[in-house]
């Protein structure tokens, strides 16, 4: 009996999808995340006084590099020719930043995963970058917003 999980075989054991047989489409996710922190560290962050320095601008391109990265890191993910990353941070008072990553390619498979852990790196980085202030800073949210192309086409989490 085949497994309804496509990274599974017959026989349950893990494998990489082959894609081959597919039609090149293209294909879009967008993922967030959010860094809790209390509003002393968010401070540091729109002031421009957190110690290591831009912590919005190096988040994103840590995102970026992540997204181009992903299938170095998640074992069965496919290398992607990756058109466009986009990393949007907006610091919301009372709560902390909110992250929004923004994958496109062209190709047999679809990008979910180099959104998502676009969004994990850069939540990664503002931790990285602001933990000296504030150890108690929250990683939370993180989720696939939207997806578009291929066989499944439309993708819209609920609110």
């Amino acid at each position: 009996m085949s497994s309804p999980l496509t990274h599974f075989d017959d026989q349950g054991q893990a494998h990489m999808v082959d894609v081959s047989a597919k039609p090149v489409t293209s294909r879009a996710a967008v993922a967030e995340a959010w860094v809790l922190m209390e509003p002393a560290t968010l401070a540091l962050v729109t002031q421009g006084r957190a110690g290591k320095g831009d912590v919005l601008g190096t988040a994103r391109l840590a995102g970026i590099m992540a997204a181009k990265r992903t299938a170095d890191l998640i074992p069965l993910c496919h290398p992607l020719p990756i058109t466009k990353v986009t990393i949007s941070l907006e610091p919301t008072e009372g709560k902390g930043v909110r992250i929004e990553a923004m994958v496109k390619t062209a190709g047999q498979t679809g990008v979910e995963m180099e959104a998502l852990t676009a969004a994990s790196v850069t939540a990664l980085t503002i931790y990285d970058m602001l933990k000296a202030a504030e150890k108690a800073m929250r990683i939370d949210g993180i989720r696939l917003l939207r997806k578009e192309g291929g066989k499944s086409g439309l993708f819209e989490a609920s609110a």
